[in-house]
This record gives C-alpha cells, sequence and structure tokens, in this order.
C-alpha cells in the first residue's frame, strides 16, 4: 500500500520510500513490458519511463487497485504508446472476419510441443493489446475485473473480446495447415 508520506510528504522522503517500491516491483513491471514488446531493452526502457510517470503522478493514486496494478496500467499505456510508433504486421480481430467455428472442450485440452508452438505463433501475430489481455488472463490468471483496469476497459467486454481472440487464434492455426491440430488451453 502507498504510505501517505510517498503521496504526501516531502520529495526526499517520498523518493527514498518510493526506491522501494521500484526494487520491489521492477521485475514485474520489466517482465510485463517484455511480453509485449519481446525486447528487453526497450521492456526495461519502457518500465522506466512508468516508474517516473508514476512518481510524478503519486498524487492520482486512488487505492482503486493495488500499486502493481495501478504501475501496470502506466506501464501497459507507454508500451502501447511505443508500440503503436512501429510498424508491424498483426492480424487485428476487428478488422477480420471470424468463420463461426465451434469450440469444443477438446480444442482447449492441453497438447503437445507442436500445439503450444501453434498457439505461440498465432498469439504473437495479435496485436499487442490482445496478446496482452491473453497473457494477463491466462498465464497470470488476473480477474477480468482487475485487467479491466490495466487496460482501461469493461470487464464484460473483455470476456467477449477474449472469446473472439480464442476463436481467431484457432482459425489461424486451422488455416495454417493444421487442419487436425487442437487449440490448447493457456497457462
Amino acid at each position: 500500500m502507498i504510505t501517505s508520506s510517498i503521496v504526501e510528504g516531502d520529495r526526499k522522503t517520498a523518493a527514498k520510500e518510493y526506491a522501494w517500491f521500484v526494487k520491489r516491483y521492477s521485475r514485474e513491471v520489466i517482465d510485463f513490458t517484455s511480453r509485449m514488446t519481446n525486447n528487453r531493452a526497450d521492456a526495461e526502457e519502457l518500465s522506466q519511463n512508468a516508474f517516473v510517470k508514476a512518481f510524478n503522478n503519486l498524487q492520482t493514486f486512488e487505492n482503486r487497485a493495488s500499486f502493481l496494478t495501478w504501475i501496470s496500467r502506466i506501464a501497459y499505456n507507454e508500451t502501447l504508446n511505443h508500440l503503436r510508433k512501429q510498424k508491424h504486421n498483426f492480424v487485428n480481430i476487428d478488422d477480420t472476419q471470424i468463420v463461426d467455428i465451434e469450440i469444443s472442450d477438446e480444442d482447449f485440452s492441453t497438447g503437445n510441443e507442436e500445439r503450444i508452438q501453434q498457439l505461440e505463433q498465432a498469439l504473437e501475430l495479435l496485436p499487442p493489446d490482445d496478446k496482452m489481455l491473453v497473457h494477463l488472463y491466462y498465464y497470470d490468471d488476473k480477474p477480468l475485473k482487475e485487467i479491466a483496469f490495466i487496460m482501461d476497459l469493461d470487464a464484460n467486454s473483455l470476456g467477449v473480446r477474449l472469446h473472439r481472440i480464442r476463436k481467431k487464434m484457432l482459425e489461424m492455426i486451422k488455416k495454417n495447415g493444421k487442419k487436425s491440430a487442437k487449440f490448447m488451453i493457456f497457462y
């Protein structure tokens, strides 16, 4: 929890206490941004920018979420802005027609190395925000409410979006010549 001396205290005391938060959370924030950028050096720089931005805006921290969730939201926005400046070839879920694919429990059973590789390839083609949604929900086991805070979106619409992403990824795998491939659950 953010102490009152960080938010209301003098800058020297706040900086000392804030250094503890940076030390405590920097690894998680760097890992978080690395998943979006696939570049450790960029992730470290973006994370540093997020911590500086958070320090300069501590007065806006409202305890609506944990400090880690709050700093993750700032890091998410920093990283998205960075990635938007670059040119990438992503598959945009909203710009493509999703064939009506029935998804069965078998499609989400854990699989072999080939299935994992197919999933990772499909995941890499997603735009950064969709990719991060998948990571936060399936890999980090974050609840939709917390993800909604980080991504500044409605929790209910995130559930629908996750379903559409899964369908699109399954379609991508099948189109890739892997007609018999099964889609595995993320973990």
